[in-house]
């Protein structure tokens, strides 16, 4: 079973799992997200099952497949596809948050080796935490002290990337990563399931969108995290929860690794090496 373990000295909080390790590393020749393969024995356009090597133990970590193409992307598998799949992390967030003990569903994805994908089949992960994370906390306690949501007031024009419906995508004033991206509805929407059709599809758009830009930009597929960040499913009120998407490439110049220093991992502070307002030119530009 997976272990919460706290560190007494920092705080810090590591989920303990070591099964975990012995994930194997695939390719295309033997996938097993493709059709006909160990976890997809049947044709589909979208599919969600369990994982195999579960991080928070049964019944809390699912597999979330994008497409049947082991071949394709966010910014190649086409609207109506990229629909589906985004109406998938809706599907999750609603059986996911509604399980006993789970207080929070969190949507991510690793994309490429770089990023810490074990398969190149595009797909994401969903956890289904007893409780919100803390970056989520501080982003919850922040709203809650009567302030300005930051996200409904939208981003700085010099840090536009594109917008879609009520959407926009932006790069973040004080990104960790030098290509990094928010994506976020201007109307105050708490979380995927309170997203309407239109909503959706905006999403699903402008992700292939600026997907498509970062591909062009790097010129191809590059590596990156992405994770939905939304209102937990613990039955609380939350006013102050707002959805919206975060994406970090992890690369901060074509195959040139953007490594996580030690001085920053030891401060806490992070060193970006590029100006924010420089990479939204450059991916609206793409």
């Amino acid at each position: 079973m997976a272990e919460l373990r706290v560190d007494p000295l920092t705080g810090a909080r590591v989920m303990i799992e070591g099964r975990r390790q012995r994930r194997p590393r695939t390719g295309e020749s033997d996938c097993p997200f493709c059709p006909g393969g160990t976890e997809a024995p049947d044709p589909y356009r979208v599919r969600r099952f369990p994982n195999r090597w579960p991080a928070l133990g049964e019944g809390r970590c699912d597999v979330l497949l994008y497409s049947p193409d082991h071949e394709a992307a966010w910014a190649t598998m086409g609207v109506e596809q990229a629909v589906r799949a985004v109406g998938m992390w809706r599907d999750c967030t609603l059986d996911l948050g509604s399980r006993p003990g789970v207080g929070y569903v969190l949507l991510f994805e690793n994309r490429g080796a770089a990023a810490g994908a074990t398969v190149d089949h595009p797909h994401g992960q969903a956890f289904g935490l007893a409780e919100p994370p803390p970056t989520t906390t501080a982003q919850l306690r922040r709203g809650a002290d009567g302030g300005p949501c930051p996200l409904c007031a939208g981003p700085a024009r010099e840090l536009l990337v594109a917008t879609d419906g009520d959407w926009s995508a932006w790069v973040p004033e004080a990104p960790l990563y030098p290509y990094a991206l928010r994506l976020a509805p201007r109307e105050h929407i708490a979380d995927l399931p309170t997203c309407g059709p239109e909503a959706l599809s905006s999403l699903a758009r402008l992700l292939t969108t600026v997907l498509r830009r970062v591909d062009r930009f790097f010129g191809g597929p590059a590596p990156y995290f992405l994770w939905v960040h939304q209102r937990p499913t613990d039955g609380g009120v939350w006013p102050s929860a707002h959805l919206y998407l975060e994406i970090d490439v992890v690369w901060r110049s074509p195959g040139v690794p953007r490594y996580v220093a030690a001085g920053e991992l030891g401060s806490g502070i992070y060193f970006t090496s590029l100006e924010p307002e420089v990479t939204a030119r450059r991916l609206r530009e793409a």
